[in-house]
C-alpha cells in the first residue's frame, strides 16, 4: 500500500462523502479508492468510515484521523514546494468556478495575461450560476456574489459590485420610460425575473433614494437563473433588468440598453472568493486569488 495514495483517497472520500465522487476527482477507479481505504483501515486496525448503500459517514476515529491527515498532506506539499527550484512559479491543476457573465466578459479575455504570468498553472474553469458543492465537487475556489449560504466554508470578500436598472430602447418605446420605481408596477410594465439557484425564488428589486426605499413588485413573463440569458432577455426587450455595471454599461454604449432611475441606487452586491475549510491554500490558489483581486479592481467598479 502506498501510504500517501491511501491518505489522499481517505481524505477525498471524507470531503466528497462518496467513493464514486472521490474516484472521479482523483481520476482513478472506484475500486482502487475502496481498496486504498480498506488497506489503510487494516493497517491502522481502526474503522474510519461507516458505509451504507446510500452514504458514507466518517467515524469518530476517522474524523480525528482526517484532521491530522489533512495537515500532513499540506505539510508534504509545503515541503515539496520549499525544495523545488521552481518554488517561485506556482504549478499544477487548479479547479475554479465563476459566474457565467464574469467568465465571458472579464475572466476569459484576461486569461492570456494569467497564462503569461503563471505558465505552469493548468486552469479547469467551470462557468455557471449554479450553487457548486465546493467540497464534494473538489473545487479549489469559487467566485460568487450575494450573501453566502454555507458558513462552514472559508470566504474572502473581494469587493462589491455596483448595480443598475436597465431596459431596451424598444421596450421603453412600447411601455414608456418610468421615472419612479413605483411605475414598474403599472400593468404596462414588466421585469425580467432572476431566479436564485439557492432558493429557486425570484431575487427582489429594492431601490433607495436618500431615506426612501421602494420594493418593486412588478409582473414578469419570463424568469431565468443564468446571468447571460438574463442579460440577453433584457436586451431583447422582455422587460426591465437590474445588472452589475460591468454587464450593463457595454450595452448602454452600443445603444442596446438605457439606464433608468439615475437618482436611485441598489445595494451593492458583495463578491466573495470561497474555498474549502481546513484545506491547504496552495501557492497556485494564492496566485489565482491575488490575480482575481487585481482583475476585479481593474475591470469591475467595486465599492466597499
Amino acid at each position: 500500500m502506498d501510504r500517501f495514495d491511501a491518505l489522499q483517497a481517505f481524505v477525498r472520500v471524507v470531503e466528497a462523502g462518496s467513493f464514486t465522487k472521490a474516484a472521479q476527482t482523483l481520476e482513478i477507479s472506484k475500486t482502487t479508492v475502496t481498496q486504498l481505504v480498506q488497506q489503510l483501515e487494516a493497517r491502522l486496525r481502526v474503522k474510519l468510515l461507516n458505509r451504507t448503500t446510500r452514504q458514507v459517514n466518517v467515524t469518530a476515529d476517522g474524523a480525528a484521523y482526517y484532521e491530522r491527515a489533512v495537515r500532513l498532506l499540506a505539510d508534504l506539499e509545503d515541503a515539496d514546494t520549499s525544495l523545488s527550484t521552481a518554488s517561485a512559479a506556482p504549478r499544477g491543476r487548479l479547479r475554479v468556478d465563476v459566474p457565467t457573465p464574469f467568465a465571458r466578459l472579464i475572466l476569459a479575455p484576461a486569461l492570456p495575461e494569467f497564462h503569461a504570468r503563471y505558465p505552469d498553472i493548468q486552469l479547469h474553469i467551470g462557468a455557471s450560476d449554479r450553487m457548486v458543492d465546493v467540497i464534494g465537487d473538489n473545487v479549489d475556489c469559487v467566485l460568487r456574489g450575494g450573501d453566502l449560504a454555507d458558513s462552514s466554508l472559508q470566504a474572502r470578500r473581494v469587493g462589491a459590485l455596483q448595480l443598475g436598472v436597465y431596459a431596451a430602447p424598444g421596450y421603453l418605446e412600447q411601455a414608456g420610460t418610468p421615472l419612479h420605481p413605483s411605475e414598474l408596477e403599472d400593468p404596462r410594465h414588466r421585469v425580467v425575473g432572476f431566479l436564485s439557484t439557492l432558493s429557486g425564488k425570484l431575487r427582489p428589486l429594492t431601490l433607495q433614494r436618500d431615506d426612501e426605499t421602494f420594493n418593486v413588485r412588478a409582473r414578469y413573463v419570463v424568469a431565468l437563473d443564468d446571468g447571460n440569458a438574463y442579460l440577453a432577455a433584457g436586451v431583447a426587450g422582455m422587460g426591465v433588468v437590474w445588472l452589475p455595471h460591468y454587464m450593463g454599461e457595454p450595452h448602454v454604449a452600443r445603444g442596446e440598453l438605457v439606464p433608468l432611475f439615475a437618482d436611485w441606487h441598489l445595494t451593492p452586491m458583495p463578491m466573495y472568493l470561497v474555498f474549502p475549510p481546513n484545506r491547504h491554500v496552495s501557492a497556485k490558489l494564492r496566485a489565482f486569488m491575488g490575480w482575481v483581486d487585481a482583475l476585479m479592481a481593474r475591470h469591475a467598479p467595486l465599492v466597499g
